[in-house]
C-alpha cells in the first residue's frame, strides 16, 4: 500500500507537472501573439490586399491611451513580416519607446513609388496614405504627424525618406539604413527599368523619383531627419554626397556613420538609434503642445 502510495503521488506529480508545463507553453504563445497581430490592408488605388504586421506595447491593452506610430519598411527583394523575422524583438522595442510599429508590405521591388511605367503599381500612396488612415481607423494612434515617422532599409531607405519628403502632412520624422538614395549610379540594377523606364530615354525619371531629387522641398520644412550608413556599404558613397547635398542647402538632418556594410546586422544594430530618435522627436512635440 505504501508503494502504490508512492507510484500514485509521482502519478499526480507528472500530471500536474505536465499540465503546468502546457500551460506555461500557451501563455508563453498568447503574450506575443496578443502584441504582434497580423492583419490586411486594402489598397482601393491598387485594387488589392496586402498583408502588414502591428507591434503594440505592452500597455495598449491597459487604459485608453493612444500611441505615436513609427512605419519601418523593409528592403528589396523583402516582405511584410520580413523585420520581425530578422528582429523577434521588435514588440519588446514598442514597450522600451511607448510606440507602435507598422510593417506594411512593399512587395519585392516597388521602390514605394508611384511608377511612371508600371502604372498599376503605386505604393508611394498605398504607404503613405492608404496604410496610415487604415491603422488610425483600427488602433488607438495619435493622429498628427508629429506623432507619425517612418523608416526602412535599403530600398525602405529609400521609400521612408522619399515618402516623408512629398508627405510632409503626414510624417513629421523619417530615417534611411542603408538607402538607396540616388537611382542614377545603378541604372543596370534591381530591375529599376521595370519601375523607371530606360536610363537613356527617360533619365528625369531616375531623378525625379530618387531622394535626391526631393531634397529642394525639404528647405524649411521642419522634417526631422535621419540617414545611416556604414562605412563599408556599396552604397555609402551615395550617402554621404546626400549629407553634403544637405549641408549645403542648410537643411538640419543627422548623419550616422559606423563601421558595417549592407547586413542585417547593421540594421539590427542600427534600428534602436532610430527608434530613439523618433521617441525622443514625439516627446518634444508633446511638450511644445503642453
Amino acid at each position: 500500500m505504501i508503494l502504490f502510495k508512492i507510484q500514485t503521488n509521482r502519478i499526480y506529480f507528472i500530471l500536474i507537472t505536465l499540465f503546468l508545463s502546457i500551460f506555461s507553453l500557451n501563455a508563453q504563445k498568447t503574450k506575443p501573439d496578443s502584441f504582434s497581430l497580423t492583419v490586411t490592408i486594402p489598397s482601393k488605388a491598387m485594387k488589392i490586399e496586402h498583408k502588414a504586421m502591428v507591434f503594440l506595447p505592452e500597455n495598449y491593452y491597459v487604459g485608453n491611451d493612444s500611441f505615436s506610430v513609427v512605419y519601418l519598411l523593409h528592403g528589396y527583394t523583402g516582405y511584410y513580416n520580413n523585420w520581425f523575422v530578422r528582429e523577434p524583438e521588435l514588440p519588446d522595442y514598442c514597450t522600451r519607446y511607448n510606440i507602435i510599429i507598422v510593417t506594411p508590405e512593399g512587395t519585392s521591388n516597388s521602390w514605394y513609388i508611384n511608377s511612371p511605367v508600371d502604372t498599376a503599381s503605386k505604393y508611394e500612396t498605398y504607404i503613405a496614405e492608404e496604410v496610415p488612415d487604415w491603422v488610425d481607423n483600427h488602433f488607438r494612434t495619435i493622429r498628427k504627424k508629429e506623432n507619425r515617422a517612418i523608416c526602412g532599409l535599403s530600398m525602405g531607405g529609400h521609400g521612408a525618406l522619399t515618402i516623408a519628403a512629398d508627405y510632409q502632412n503626414k510624417f513629421g520624422a523619417a530615417g534611411s539604413m542603408s538607402g538607396v538614395l540616388d537611382f542614377r549610379p545603378f541604372h543596370e540594377k534591381w530591375n529599376l527599368t521595370q519601375k523607371l523606364g530606360d536610363y537613356n530615354i527617360f533619365p528625369d525619371n531616375w531623378y525625379k523619383y530618387s531622394f535626391v531629387g526631393k531634397i529642394s522641398k525639404l528647405k524649411n520644412s521642419g522634417l526631422s531627419l535621419l540617414i545611416d550608413c556604414g562605412m563599408d556599404d556599396p552604397f555609402f558613397e551615395v550617402n554621404k554626397e546626400i549629407h553634403n547635398d544637405l549641408v549645403n542647402q542648410k537643411i538640419p538632418h543627422d548623419f550616422f556613420i559606423r563601421p558595417g556594410g549592407h547586413s542585417w546586422d547593421y540594421w539590427k544594430n542600427a534600428l534602436p538609434y532610430h527608434l530613439l530618435f523618433f521617441q525622443k522627436y514625439f516627446e518634444k512635440g508633446e511638450n511644445i503642445i503642453k
